[in-house]
């Protein structure tokens, strides 16, 4: 039985909707594992200057005065050394900082192009739909991964330049499936009641249609989430992140260029696991999702 404190958030437009979905992916021992999972890594980057023990981009020597070239993990540096000499643990609690970063505002910006393409097209249909679904099928036949390396090359290198290159490609997937419900929800009888009751275009569709596309949209935001810190990663490995900060994806590059993947399993191990353990915790969000999107399986 739901408690009164639920009840009464779920009857706010929009807030009702999210909280419902809150409620079922806590319900979930999936959902919940990869929500605490998601949650740590948040806390990670919010109080990294604080948990880290050294600066991520520090020299260090021994007694003697020689550079802590790829040291094995120690009671000093837990995660070793790279051979830059900088610690391997305080770079990869920096590195969670440009996930969060990228990840979180890449998939927010996905989500609310990606719907409002979706809502626009599916609702006004006739030349409005031929245009965005047109603009949709010529970035479907763009090749993401050359194109965000042209577009790091050719702008200067930073996570905002990573952003835009994501955002610019990957709300068409989203604007592709809300614009399928969207053509079912506009045939509904409460929105040919809406129209009759004389609501207006744009509260029929953010009032009454949007809600109900939401569980796709944030389905859509987990995933984006994910894919986001993938690419960022992959740009990093590739010499093509922002050089002013630490991700996970740069230590890889920088381990890899010295050749510390041969001889230094402590520099390439933590940074993985890291990106691991942050998508599968997105994926995890994200099954539980389905819950949301298919009520049925709420029964088993």
């Amino acid at each position: 039985m739901r408690s009164t404190y639920w009840k009464d958030l779920e009857e706010i437009p929009y807030l009702g909707v999210l909280v419902e979905q809150i409620r079922i992916i806590l319900s979930d021992r999936m959902g919940l594992t990869g929500t605490l999972l998601l949650l740590s890594f948040v806390l990670l980057a919010i109080f990294a200057p604080y948990i880290a023990p050294y600066d991520p981009l520090a020299r260090h020597y021994d007694a003697d005065g020689f550079l802590l070239r790829t040291r094995p993990p120690s009671a000093e540096h837990w995660f070793g050394t790279t051979s830059y000499g900088r610690d391997v643990l305080s770079q990869v609690i920096y590195g969670s900082r440009v996930a969060i970063t990228v990840g979180f505002i890449s998939s927010l910006c996905i989500v609310l192009i990606g719907t409002n393409m979706g809502l626009h097209a599916g609702y006004w249909g006739g030349w409005v739909d031929a245009t965005l679904m047109r603009l949709t099928d010529v970035l479907y036949g763009i090749p993401f991964l050359p194109f965000a390396i042209i577009l790091v090359t050719l702008m200067r290198p930073s996570i905002w330049t990573t952003i835009l290159a994501i955002v610019l490609l990957l709300w068409r997937f989203s604007a592709r499936i809300i614009r399928s419900q969207v053509l079912s929800l506009r045939e509904r009888p409460f929105v040919k009641a809406a129209r009759a009751a004389g609501a207006s275009h744009w509260r029929i569709i953010y009032i009454h249609i949007a809600p109900n596309v939401l569980p796709m949209s944030f389905l859509y935001m987990a995933f984006g989430v994910a894919f986001a810190v993938l690419v960022e990663a992959s740009l990093s490995f590739l010499g093509l992140g922002d050089p002013e900060v630490v991700s996970w994806g740069s230590i890889l590059h920088y381990a890899f260029i010295s050749g510390g993947m041969r001889r230094a399993w402590w520099w390439t191990l933590p940074p993985g696991i890291a990106i691991a353990l942050f998508v599968v915790s997105c994926f995890m969000i994200g099954r539980a999702y389905e819950e949301v999107i298919n009520p049925r399986l709420r029964a088993y």
